[in-house]
C-alpha cells in the first residue's frame, strides 16, 4: 500500500504543505458503467472536501 498520497488541490481540507494528503482513507470512482478505467481522466476522487 502506498505511503505518501500526494495532492495539488490546495482548497482541500486534507492538503497539506508539500502537496500531502492527510485523509485516513482515499475513495476514488470512475465514471463509465463499470469498473474499469483507462485513464486518469475518466476517475474523481470523491474524499475532496472543500475548505471552509
Amino acid at each position: 500500500m502506498a505511503q505518501d498520497v500526494l495532492c495539488e488541490v490546495n482548497n482541500c481540507t486534507y492538503w497539506s504543505t508539500g502537496n500531502e494528503c492527510t485523509a485516513d482513507v482515499i475513495y476514488v470512482v470512475n465514471h463509465g458503467k463499470s469498473n474499469e478505467a483507462s485513464t486518469s481522466e475518466e476517475t474523481d476522487c470523491k474524499t475532496f472536501k472543500p475548505k471552509h
